[in-house]
């Protein structure tokens, strides 16, 4: 079970940071979860860029431990 969760923890953070990047990118004063952060556009993109790396490796290790446990069992 704690692979599963994992795995969904690494889909949500693939799927917050692309859709933060996104948006940045698209206009570039919507910085979305990150406004509070100070440093800018650059800042902000590569902290979005590392939740989007981080996230899908989380997934990818997950999903490879859930399988390999018969499915988090």
């Amino acid at each position: 079970m704690k692979h599963v969760t994992v795995l969904v923890i690494g889909m949500l953070l693939l799927v917050l940071g692309a859709q933060g990047a996104i948006r940045l990118l698209a206009d570039h004063g919507d910085a979305g979860l990150l406004t509070w952060l100070p440093g800018g556009f650059a800042v902000r993109l590569a902290c979005y860029a590392v939740a989007v790396v981080a996230g899908a490796a989380l997934a990818g290790w997950g999903s490879r431990k859930a399988r390999q446990g018969g499915h988090g069992q």
